[in-house]
């Protein structure tokens, strides 16, 4: 990461104060970083932010009491869309990691990561834009990362691909997305399986994250 002599400001928005005040302690020792707000939910964290100076980074509980994470991504993301927003979860399953993306979140982290790696993803949503964790990538999309890095950067798809993998980063189901496309079920099945084969991935988080990092579908 280059230096600029200027710590990164990072804020913190989790009801769980434990964890939070951890959290805090470990970024404040980070080199190059200081947490200069806490908040227990997203409406606290809001009201912080807009009485305070906006940091760079906002770390964002998804289950919070009063205002949760989705709410709290979707409002400061729209608000303020410089922000860099990571959020924080016990859960690792495909609806949720779609959904804070599409939210406005940069990246997605598991609450039992190590200080290696949470080092690691303030790093990449300030350098690269985007986060998403080892094991969340590794449970739900097998081999996204190397299989990407070799393969898939060569991968030509036409405009209906492209366009199937635009609706697949909504919530709509399939069916719902043969009837945007004016497709049958099987003929979006089809879509599907062709690229997972395709983009070497096995699951619809693998293919929007796929359709994210390739500029296909906006955040």
């Amino acid at each position: 990461m280059i230096k600029t002599g200027k710590n990164i400001q990072v804020a913190i928005a989790d009801d769980h104060s434990l964890l939070r005040n951890a959290l805090a302690r470990l970024i404040n020792g980070f080199e190059g970083y200081n947490v200069m707000m806490e908040a227990d939910n997203g409406r606290e964290l809001i009201a912080k932010i807009q009485q305070n100076v906006l940091p760079d980074i906002v770390l964002v509980d998804v289950n919070m009491p009063e205002m949760d994470g989705f709410e709290t991504t979707q409002w400061l993301h729209k608000k303020y869309p410089q922000l860099k927003i990571l959020a924080l979860s016990m859960l690792s399953d495909e609806r949720t990691i779609i959904k804070i993306f599409r939210l406005g979140a940069k990246g997605y982290l598991l609450k039992n990561t190590d200080a290696e790696e949470l080092k690691k993803a303030l790093d990449s949503v300030m350098d690269k834009n985007v986060y998403l964790s080892e094991y969340v990538s590794g449970k739900l999309v097998s081999g996204l990362h190397n299989d990407v890095a070799m393969d898939v950067k060569e991968a030509v798809l036409n405009e209906k691909e492209k366009e199937f993998l635009r609706w697949t980063c909504s919530e709509l189901s399939y069916k719902d997305i043969a009837e945007k496309m004016y497709l049958s079920p099987r003929t979006i099945d089809d879509y599907r399986q062709a690229l997972f084969n395709k983009l070497k991935v096995h699951s619809r988080v693998g293919l929007v994250i796929y359709a994210i990092k390739n500029g296909i579908a906006e955040l």
